[in-house]
């Protein structure tokens, strides 16, 4: 029996469309087809494969305000941070380009003598992506376009609240020229996805929630297959006694923490200031939010949207909650706004610690904590304090200071004077309970195949 799926506008609470969910039987042959197709795929040569993704690149920016709005509908996503979503992606094609036939060509190892030596890069086969609805095109082109190019067809679940851009993406690789046997949109939720693990795929790939992840590693264990995980975090940032432009920290900071109402992986989710600068720092810091713009997230100049889910804003009550029994200063928000939507006014608190829920929990939302710190001594072991590993940054004027800190960060990546930032060039990975493996860089390309040993005897 099908069911359908109501896409609501998260701004207003109304139906956007209403879809009607794949079927465990439609998966099934979608599975069948993939594998077929895929066959075909790996032997047509690597630069056509890349021609389709170029082309699908030119379609996607000759369409892009279309695309952003149905994105800014579904998501609530304020349509200039769409925009931006859109336009920054592409640089994944151009990585493509400039370093595929690099990483996914034969290499000679040994070349003369009796035995030569080679390595082939051969694809996975058929890989499920499982992406996630808060940057559908970033965590998206991460993964299919990568798996396309390396010669494996997909079966893509798009998160059930950004469904409408998953078929957009389908739509427009069939146009570039990606066959329909190759690249699979598939509609559903939570259940629908339950039902890809028990299907006969070569890799798993999931951006999500720890919990989730968790969930998938395990279930399909027993197969043997790639499984790579891109999950949440905990960010923290912390500000030295040293910053030359206190304001400008803050700013950065600010946008670090609710760029896309905080709803990132890669948000700033906690803040360690310095005893010496922390009153002038926090009160940039709360003066920069308060001037956010919350609203029509259709309107350009909107910084803050609505939540994507509505069960969302349970989560920042509690933590709300948590935070002033223990005893942290509210300085903005800490309520969600009426009227329709998911809103939640964007809430800063100061002189929090570690007890708090909003230090330790992952909030994805548009809420912050600040605590203040004697030393850099302190600043590290509170940021080393989680089960997470994604990224960690430190703003200060010293890049000696800085890198001393980094250093002793067990993330994936790391940042200084700069925070929230994702690049092609290098490779996004977490640790621990912030996932497994790496996409981009050229470990992203060679995430997608395998290599095979070639021993020859002329």
């Amino acid at each position: 029996m099908q069911e359908n799926i109501a896409i609501r506008n998260p701004a207003t609470g109304a139906v956007e469309a209403t879809l009607t969910s794949t079927t465990t039987i439609e998966l099934d042959v979608m599975a069948a087809i993939l594998k077929q197709g895929q066959r075909k795929w790996a032997k047509v040569p690597l630069q056509d494969r890349l021609n389709c993704i170029f082309r699908f690149g030119q379609l996607i920016s000759a369409n892009k305000q279309e695309l952003a709005e149905i994105l800014t509908k579904e998501t609530g996503k304020p349509i200039t941070q769409s925009l931006n979503e859109i336009g920054g992606a592409q640089n994944r094609i151009e990585h493509l380009r400039q370093n595929a036939a690099k990483w996914l060509s034969e290499e000679v190892i040994v070349g003369e003598g009796a035995t030569l030596e080679n390595i082939r890069y051969e694809p996975l086969g058929v890989i499920a992506n499982i992406s996630a609805w808060n940057f559908p095109y970033n965590v998206g082109f991460n993964v299919f376009l990568y798996a396309l190019v390396a010669g494996n067809s997909v079966l893509y679940k798009p998160s059930e609240f950004a469904t409408l851009t998953g078929q957009q993406f389908a739509k427009y690789l069939y146009q570039a020229g990606v066959p329909d046997d190759i690249f699979k949109c598939v509609v559903g939720d939570g259940e629908t996805g339950q039902y890809i693990l028990s299907l006969p795929l070569d890799g798993y790939f999931f951006t999500g929630s720890y919990k989730t992840g968790l969930h998938i590693a395990k279930t399909v264990a027993h197969k043997l297959v790639p499984v790579q995980l891109e999950l949440g975090g905990k960010d923290p940032l912390y500000v030295t006694d040293d910053v030359t432009d206190i304001e400008q920290a803050a700013v950065s900071a600010a946008e670090g923490a609710f760029y896309n109402n905080g709803q990132s992986c890669c948000a700033v989710e906690r803040i360690y200031v310095s005893e010496k600068i922390y009153d002038k720092f926090v009160e940039a810091f709360v003066a920069e939010v308060a001037s956010y713009k919350v609203g029509d997230p259709m309107t350009v100049d909107t910084f803050i949207g609505p939540l994507t889910r509505a069960a969302q804003l349970t989560v920042l009550s509690d933590q709300v909650k948590d935070a002033l029994e223990k005893g942290a200063r509210l300085r903005l928000g800490g309520h969600a706004l009426q009227g329709k939507g998911y809103y939640y006014a964007p809430t800063v608190f100061e002189h929090c610690d570690h007890s708090m829920a909003l230090m330790i929990d992952e909030t994805f939302g548009p809420l912050i904590g600040i605590q203040k710190v004697s030393s850099d001594e302190e600043a590290i072991g509170l940021m080393q304090d989680t089960a997470y590993g994604l990224t960690a940054a430190v703003f200060s004027s010293d890049r000696n200071r800085a890198m001393r800190i980094l250093d002793q960060m067990d993330t994936g990546t790391v940042y200084w004077n700069c925070c929230d930032r994702v690049s092609p060039n290098v490779p996004w990975s977490g640790r621990r309970n912030s996932g497994l493996g790496s996409t981009l860089s050229a470990q992203g390309i060679r995430a997608f195949v395998q290599p095979k040993a070639y021993h020859l005897r002329p």
